[in-house]
Order: C-alpha cells, then structure tokens, then sequence
C-alpha cells in the first residue's frame, strides 16, 4: 500500500467518525429540547398555544400594532382598517362590549386627516344667509352656529354636519368624537375636502330668476369646477384623493362629470351612470330623517294596531311604478294604511303618529332607489319593509340589515297576494327580534353636533376612510411615470418628419 492510499483510508475514517459524532450530538441535543419542553408544559394537553401560534394570539397582536397609540394621546391611523372585532381581543372594555353588537367602531379607533379648502362662503354657510366677519370665511363653531332650513331641505343637509365636524376638530379640549382632524397642509391630509353645500344650492338656487339665463346653482357649481381644477391639490391628483357632497340626487348635475374622479357622498346611485359614481368608489350616506325619534319607546306588537303602513307620493315614474301597483292591491286591507301624503300642513305629525302605530312601514323605491322614508321608519322603529332593487344602503360593509329591515324582490311583490301573505306570516317572535333591533342601530342614522361616538357623522368617517386605501392605490399608479423623460415616440412626433414614416 502506496503512502497516498494510507492516507486517504485514514482521511476516510476521520470522516466517518466526525459524522456518528455530529448525528449523535444532533439527536441528544433533540432530544433534551423536548424534554425541556414537556417539562414545562402541564397536563396532557400540552400542545395548545404555547406551542402552536392560534389566529386568537395572531389577531390580538396585530389589533396591537395598528391601533398603537401616537404621543398626542390620539389614535394612530394611516391607511390602515379601522374597525376592529371585538371579540377576538380578550382584554376589551365594558364599553366595547355594549357596542358589539352592532359591530361598529366606537369612533376613537381611527384619525382620518382632513384637508379642506377655505372655498368663499358663497359655496357653503353664505347659503343660509350668513355673513363672514372680514376675511374669515368660517362662523365661529364656539359662539354661532348658522341655522339650516327645515321641511325637505334637512333630509340633505350631510354637507353642513360634516363642514360643521371639520371645524370642530380645531377647537382643543371641546367635547367631540374625535375621528377627524383638519390639517393645513395638503400633503399631510388623508382626503381633500371640498366644502360645497351642493343639495342646499340645489333646493335654494335651481330655479331661473327672470332675465337670467343661468340659475344660481349653474354658476356656482361652473366657479367651483373653475376653482378646483386650478388648485396644486387638484392638479397633483387629478382629483382621486378629493371628496365631494352630492347626497341631493339632483345636486351637482352639471359639474358631477367633470369632478368624477373624486369620491361622491350621495344617498343612490339612481341618477348617475356607473363610470360616474359607484359602489366601490363612493359613499352611501343615510337622509336625516325627518320624523323626531321615538324615544323610551315600550310599544309592543299588539299596541302596534296597524300592520302595514305607507304615506306618500303613490303615482311615480321609472322604478316607482310599484307604488301605484300596490296602492290598488292593499287600499282594501283592513289593517294596512297606504294613502297618499306629504309633509305640508300636518303631514310629518300625522306620519309620526302612523309610523309609531304600526309594525311594518314600506319603503318602495320611487323617482330614485332609496327616499327618506327608511330612516323614518328606522327612528320610528317600524320595521322597514324595502321594495326597491337597486337600492345602496349606508354603511352595509358593517350592519346586517336583514336583522332589522325585511327585503321584498320587486317582481315578487307586484304578484297577487304575496306581500301581504308574507308579512303576515311574520311572527311575533320575529317582529319583535327586528323591533329591538332597530333601538340597538338608531344612533348609527342620527345627525349631532357636536358629532357623537357612533353617530351618522362618524359612520360616514368610517365609510370615507374605508376609501382611503384604493386612493392611495390608484394615486401611487397614475404617479408612477411621472417623474420619466419622454417617451422616444412622443419626442419623434414633435419633430416634422414626413407622415410616410409613422
């Protein structure tokens, strides 16, 4: 045997032996890990969390990190969701718990930062008459708070609840849900707020005075066009980060094609064509309702005498037709109410009255899919009753409807017989479920200032910074060649070359 093959046979033993040592140390060093570990866990069943991670242990920790709080003592927020379900954090509060049920936020999860334009008053508080004290376009939110008509023009008057909460997220220490701040500067801001009370300019400026070939509703939303289009804010954005009112279904009807990619607070989808306004763009915000609360309401289902019950304007045109169908199929039934009214004189008294008598109140669709109608029954607690197909419901990422409201289909109503039948089958144990239902949910629809944890002025918050996210998306795409030279083509088609070569 040469002195190389020694070598290498002595090589190949040292191998060897290096790897029974290393596989051994291996499988020792295994094994006092486990029984370490079996040592410290008690009980046969050791294999729970401490071992293996849970979606409980995940969602707890990142309900941590996203609600982390910021120096200030206010809530962080960022393009992060805001709501939180509460039964996967095992710590909450007493308070969390009584909100649970409805499953929304309490109003203090989320700061959405806004940016809001000091347009003219001409555009929002000049519209009820009020006048600025020198070059402060705002009232003083502390001392004067500018009144709003009643009648109709409350049902849409979002634009000055929302305005209203903007400023008072300016005055430190006063009492507010604190879910918005206004920012001063743009690139800060999660939203750009457009303050134009546009159904307001609708209801009061849409009628030509004479010798005028342009209504003042006209001209104001062509100077807000003017206006927008010519800021940094607009022009750095195209408008997608922008969020305007149009809650009137008439309101904006001239500049709505033109300020399109900013995100519309409307009450349907009944007048404006898909690429315009769409669910998934836009927010959905409830009417005020008109009809006061019923509050510390013990009615029952026998003290509700009335079993259906609807007032208003029978005879409408496009999906309204229903209304008449089923005004000549119910007018006979003794215990259904379906006449025609409005809210001039007496109306809104006699529809409380009507309303608060009665277990089931219909909402059919009309000249639009939604009317305010609904949010009367809902602060009447008279469970709703919605015919109307295309209907958008406020807030529907977050409440179950079907828990208080009952959905007929159109073409299932207008058949012989069937609405009545069906909500007579509708036993008392339901109604009743539907009834404390609605008492859970009504603050969601109602309109406060200051604004309230919960309230319709926080919800529509909520439902705004839902959107915040897709704008950031759809900004950062259309940024993406910005900062590019041109293209080679565009650089060769300024130049004067023959049409040969194209």
């Amino acid at each position: 045997m040469t002195m190389v093959e020694r070598h290498l046979d002595s090589f190949k033993l040292v191998s060897k032996k290096s790897l029974i040592f290393f596989f051994s140390m291996t499988s020792i060093m295994f094994l006092m890990s486990w029984f370490f570990v079996l040592r410290s866990s008690s009980g046969p069943n050791f294999i729970d969390h401490k071992l293996l991670p849970s979606s409980k242990l995940f969602s707890t920790l990142e309900d941590s990190m996203f609600h982390t709080k910021i120096p200030n003592g206010e809530s962080s927020f960022g393009n992060r969701a805001i709501l939180v379900d509460n039964e996967d954090v095992e710590d909450e509060s007493e308070a969390s718990k009584s909100n649970e049920n409805t499953k929304c936020s309490d109003g203090n999860d989320f700061l959405l930062k806004v940016f809001m334009y000091d347009l003219p008053s001409e555009f929002h508080f000049g519209l009820l008459d009020w006048k600025q004290d020198g070059k402060n376009v705002w009232p003083n939110v502390r001392t004067t708070i500018p009144g709003y008509p009643g009648g109709l023009n409350l049902q849409h008057s979002i634009e000055f609840w929302l305005t209203l909460d903007i400023l008072a997220s300016e005055i430190p220490n006063a009492p507010k849900a604190k879910t918005v701040i206004r920012v001063q500067n743009s690139s800060e801001a999660d939203i750009i707020f457009v303050p134009f009370f546009s159904s307001l300019s609708y209801n009061r400026n849409s009628k030509p005075r004479p010798h005028e070939k342009k209504t003042r509703n006209m001209i104001l939303q062509e100077k807000l066009v003017k206006y927008l289009t010519s800021q940094e804010e607009w022009k750095r954005s195209k408008g997608k980060d922008h969020l305007i009112m149009a809650h009137h279904p008439n309101s904006m009807s001239d500049a709505r094609m033109k300020l399109w990619p900013a995100t519309f607070i409307l009450s349907d989808f009944g007048r404006y064509p898909s690429n315009i306004a769409n669910v998934e763009k836009d927010v959905i915000a409830p009417y005020k309702h008109l009809i006061p609360s019923y509050v510390n309401d013990d009615s029952s289902f026998e003290s509700r005498t009335t079993l259906l019950y609807f007032q208003g304007a029978i005879y409408r045109k496009d999906g309204g037709y229903v209304r008449q169908e089923l005004y000549y199929s119910l007018k006979d039934e003794t215990d259904v109410h379906f006449s025609f009214g409005s809210i001039q004189k007496d109306g809104i008294k006699k529809a409380t009255e009507g309303m608060r008598s009665s277990k089931f109140c219909l909402n059919i669709a009309g000249d639009t899919p939604s009317s305010n109608r609904l949010f009367d029954a809902i602060a009447s607690h008279c469970v709703p009753v919605i015919i109307s197909d295309e209907i958008e419901l406020p807030f529907e990422d977050v409440l179950d409807y079907s828990e208080f409201c009952v959905f007929v289909r159109t073409s299932d109503a207008v058949k012989e017989n069937y609405l009545i039948n069906f909500i007579r089958s509708i036993s008392k144990e339901d109604w009743t479920k539907m009834w404390k239902k609605l008492k859970e949910v009504e603050h969601i629809f109602e309109y406060n200032f200051p604004s309230k944890d919960g309230d319709a002025v926080q919800m529509i918050w909520q439902a705004v910074s839902h959107k915040v996210p897709a704008m950031k998306l759809k900004l950062n795409r259309f940024r993406r060649y910005s900062k590019s030279p041109p293209s080679i083509d565009k650089d060769l088609k300024s130049i004067n070359l023959p049409k040969s070569f194209w």
